[in-house]
């Protein structure tokens, strides 16, 4: 008999246990300890070999490895792969307590209950009931830290040794559709550094607002030439994006500002270059610069991280397409699915929940998702590794 809690309550214990990452000095980031160790007890009563490893570039911060291998196969088989933590919750918005499971009109609200902690209870409840005795590959399941911010657990997969499984599935909310290709994530800084000085005299100091509105003008017409020269109409917006996030400067209405700092948020399509990325930036604010020597810098808030693609050909993509008669897609969000990519096996994006309620308040899952997307986890699992 399993030792494993019930299907809900272990819902519960996840969605209780707080693991919101954030960038930077902020009050609100919490360690994923919890979490990683919760999830690694209860495979550990199902026989799997448990690895918890502090990451190297973000301290307090945890990846987890669970792997059952059956006598004489070591490698190969299939990775279940999710990440524990949540983005922050907007207080005045939700309506319940965020890390209490509600279950009213046939859905269940948390935070984490689709975006993703909830994956791993999908995960425990396929393989509660499962002969593991009858394996034929290896089974894998990863939980990664800070997937929301940094993806500074994705990057230390190779710490793991011998993870070399042929086949990935990431839990993200897809609906059960199979996710064969999303955009890059970069957000970066561009600080202008003026001058300050008293607002009756504006030659006495360089307005960094002023500076600030000059560098926008630029990448307005970099917005532009992003939708000319780069397309791919496979993703429902065809082109990279530039977001404009968030904007701080200044500090007083009778002082020329000397500090002026804005966030931007860009999407590149799969195959772009980084490099030619930030060519293109750089490029763009070249007269800026010349005009302004020094006063411009760009920081990265997180390392890049590129597109994902897979074939869609790829044996994964085809049972996945099999098993939930869905047609395989590309999304404009982006997930850890390059990362584990490079571990060399076919990935793909796919896990109960659907994304038009990641990231909101009251997020939610409907129960009548849960049923069939655990019988089409399971068969994933029978399929590759049975």
């Amino acid at each position: 008999m399993s030792q494993l809690p019930k299907f809900r309550q272990m819902y519960r214990e996840l969605i209780a246990i707080p693991s919101i990452s954030g960038i930077g000095d902020v009050p609100w980031d919490t360690s994923n300890q919890p979490v990683v160790e919760k999830i690694g007890n209860w495979l550990q009563t199902l026989g799997f070999q448990i690895a918890i490893q502090e990451l190297d570039r973000q301290r307090g911060k945890f990846n987890m490895l669970a792997r059952y291998t059956p006598e004489g196969c070591t490698s190969g088989g299939l990775l279940l792969s999710g990440h524990t933590d949540t983005v922050p919750w907007d207080q005045g918005r939700w309506t319940r307590d965020p890390f209490q499971l509600h279950e009213d009109e046939d859905k269940l609200y948390g935070l984490g209950t689709v975006d993703m902690k909830g994956f791993f209870a999908f995960v425990l409840e396929t393989l509660r009931d499962m002969d593991l005795s009858k394996l034929k590959k290896p089974i894998y399941v990863l939980a990664t830290a800070d997937e929301e911010t940094s993806m500074a657990g994705a990057r230390e997969l190779g710490r793991f040794e011998n993870l070399k499984p042929d086949y990935a599935i990431i839990g993200e909310p897809t609906s059960m559709t199979p996710v064969i290709m999303h955009k890059g994530h970069l957000s970066e800084a561009i600080r202008v550094t003026g001058k300050s000085g008293h607002s009756s005299d504006p030659s006495a100091g360089v307005n960094a607002i002023e500076v600030m509105h000059d560098v926008i003008s630029e990448l307005r017409e970099l917005q532009k030439d992003f939708k000319t020269r780069y397309t791919n109409d496979e993703f429902k917006i065809p082109y990279p994006t530039l977001n404009f996030g968030s904007i701080q400067g200044g500090d007083a209405a009778n002082r020329i500002c000397a500090c002026c700092e804005l966030h931007i948020d860009l999407r590149p399509l799969p195959g772009m270059s980084m490099n030619d990325l930030y060519g293109l930036i750089d490029k763009r604010l070249d007269e800026v610069n010349q005009k302004y020597p020094g006063a411009v810098c760009l920081n990265h808030l997180h390392e890049p991280i590129a597109g994902f693609r897979c074939d869609p050909n790829a044996s994964i993509v085809e049972l996945a397409k099999e098993i939930t008669g869905n047609q395989a897609t590309p999304v404009n969000y982006c997930t850890e699915a390059g990362f584990i990519q490079e571990l060399g096996c076919e990935t793909i994006v796919m896990g109960p929940g659907s994304i038009e309620q990641a990231h909101q308040p009251d997020e939610f899952i409907r129960l009548k998702e849960v049923d069939p997307a655990l019988k089409q986890l399971r068969q994933m699992i029978q399929r590759v590794c049975m």
